[in-house]
């Protein structure tokens, strides 16, 4: 990590990985009561490289290629320079001059390696990039040109653009090495801002919103992507095995009913006729809809029934607001996704539209909350609700990404700050409504009993 006689290891070391006593609150934000830059360079001669950002423990700047092929990764060197100047120094008083080299981006940083990640036909996308701190891993994405006028394809989202390959990269940052990859092939991940990927400790979810699936990975301690399962079209292990064993003692079915009407029958013409009919009949894959939509719209309508006692008040109610907006529902498609907990997904719905823009903030959205042991929605919000709002001024930190690092202990939040929730009150105020919930929508909202939380 650092080395031992460096300053900042040692104030690392003693605000971070010493535990405060019980009896106090938590006083790793003290760290910059400690150390306080005071001077700032301009002009530094850096490279011609795309800066990405830093890791989140500040062990690594990451940057790539102006060709957007290859990655970059330095170290930084920390503490290079410091001046006689202290507190008592009047603003008027110039400050002693800092060394000719200090200008020199190579001072403050040092590169580590230099790796080539795309192919000839493949860019790195300079927006994405996710780090898993436990073992210092690296998660990078490279893709081909983007397909809006794509070819219909079976079981694919109409009006989805398609990507012919998309991959993920898993390279270890302390010395470059590529651990594993993972190709989609034909499809849509929403790689802008890490839009379509999110990260919680060793699981990984990657949402194909072409093909609306939910691909859970884990990353092992080895560096290697092992698939856990996938949620979309089917939400448990064996739901295709037990559809296609239903699907095809069905057509069993069939096929000894035709074989007994077509006894005494000795036309060929008619047994030809009755063959042709049976492999037109359509596939399990095209009679249903997916399992996580039926999971919704089975929500939806338990809640509305739980709404009324009497039968009669029941079904007006489900007429107004389930039957009514059943196709709207439909036709809802999974916009992101991201972990609650280990057993909790947090899945915003929306229109197609929605999905494919940069910005969704005018088109109404829904969010759902599925519990992938039971494989339930146990809450849907409209995004417009309070409810949903009051749950994300409060537990805005179990929303973010990575939130189970040390390091988040130094992101201040309107959860764990009454300076940051007081401005954002007063923003809340004066715009007399929240940027995300402007969206004006006559679908029910339901609000369930509580949400869970970490």
């Amino acid at each position: 990590m650092f080395t031992s006689g460096n300053i900042t290891a040692r104030v690392f070391e003693r605000q971070i990985r010493t535990p405060p006593p019980s009896a106090s609150v938590n006083r790793s934000r003290l760290f910059y009561e400690n150390l306080v830059p005071n001077s700032t360079l301009y002009d530094v001669e850096s490279p011609d490289h795309c800066f990405r950002k830093f890791t989140e423990d500040g062990l690594f700047l990451i940057s790539f290629s102006r060709n957007h092929q290859e990655l970059i990764v330095y170290r930084p060197s920390w503490l290079t320079y410091s001046t006689t100047q202290d507190d008592s120094t009047t603003t008027t008083t110039v400050p002693p001059p800092l060394p000719r080299r200090a200008s020199r981006f190579d001072s403050f940083f040092t590169q580590l390696y230099s790796v080539n990640l795309a192919s000839a036909n493949e860019l790195i996308c300079k927006d994405f990039f996710l780090y898993h701190h436990t073992r210092r891993f690296g998660l990078f994405a490279t893709s081909t040109a983007q397909i809006h006028d794509s070819a219909p394809s079976l079981d694919a989202v109409p009006g989805v653009p398609s990507i012919d390959k998309i991959t993920f990269i898993l390279v270890r940052l302390d010395d470059g090495v590529v651990l594993d990859e993972r190709a989609f092939h034909h499809d849509f991940v929403n790689l802008a801002h890490n839009m379509g990927v999110f990260l919680y400790d060793d699981l990984l979810a990657i949402l194909s919103l072409r093909y609306q699936r939910i691909h859970l990975l884990q990353i092992r301690d080895s560096g290697h992507l092992v698939d856990a399962r996938a949620i979309g079209y089917f939400c448990r292990e064996d739901d295709e095995l037990f559809l296609n064993s239903s699907s095809q003692a069905m057509m069993m079915g069939q096929d000894k009913s035709k074989q007994q009407s077509l006894v005494g029958n000795k036309e060929d013409d008619s047994a030809e006729n009755g063959l042709q009919h049976h492999s037109s009949q359509p596939s399990g894959s095209n009679s249903f809809l997916s399992g996580i939509k039926q999971r919704l719209l089975s929500f939806i309508f338990r809640e509305i029934w739980n709404e009324e006692s009497d039968n009669v008040l029941r079904v007006q109610s489900l007429k107004k607001k389930f039957y009514f907006h059943y196709q709207d529902y439909v036709d809802l498609i999974i916009w992101k996704v991201q972990f609650l907990d280990r057993q909790h997904l947090l899945i915003k719905f929306g229109s197609v539209d929605g999905g494919v823009t940069r910005s969704a903030d005018h088109h109404p959205a829904f969010f759902a909350v599925y519990n992938m042991e039971t494989t339930d929605i146990v809450a849907f919000y409209q995004n417009s609700a309070e409810d949903l709002y009051q749950l994300f001024e409060q537990f805005s930190d179990h929303f973010t990404v990575s939130s189970s690092t040390p390091f988040m202990s130094f992101v201040t939040s309107h959860s764990n700050s009454v300076h940051a929730l007081e401005q954002l009150k007063y923003m809340k105020n004066k715009a007399n409504s929240f940027s995300q919930l402007s969206v004006t929508e006559s679908l029910p909202i339901f609000r369930p009993i509580s949400l869970p939380v970490r």
